[in-house]
């Protein structure tokens, strides 16, 4: 089992969502977040709303899954978030030793979905 966790521009959140969901991964958290990277003092239009500064307003998913769709994630998550500008995110790909779900106690990959 796999926990990716990947950062987007918000206004690309529905893309991925839509490539998601296109690779039958339908189960997802979703956060809103403020971060930097290589875009540093970058101008960003969110909303109609010029923002200026080294944080900028960020959309951090994080999807487990079992093995077999570590890849089909990945890809999923670059196609619908990828503009050919600097800024479009990072993905983190981490072990997930345990996943538990609470209303059955079902535990591992059949936890995970």
């Amino acid at each position: 089992m796999k926990l990716i966790v990947a950062i987007i521009q918000p206004h690309r959140l529905e893309e991925v969502k839509a490539s998601l969901n296109d690779a039958g991964v339908h189960l997802m958290t979703v956060s809103q977040v403020l971060g930097c990277g290589r875009q540093k003092g970058h101008t960003e239009i969110y909303r109609g709303v010029k923002e200026v500064g080294n944080l900028l307003r960020k959309v951090r998913l994080e999807i487990a899954v079992n093995e077999d769709f570590v890849e089909p994630t990945i890809d999923a998550i670059i196609n619908g978030a990828r503009t050919g500008n600097i800024g479009n995110g990072k993905i983190f790909v981490l072990d997930l030793p345990e996943c538990i779900r609470i209303g059955t106690g079902e535990r591992g990959s059949k936890a995970v979905g």
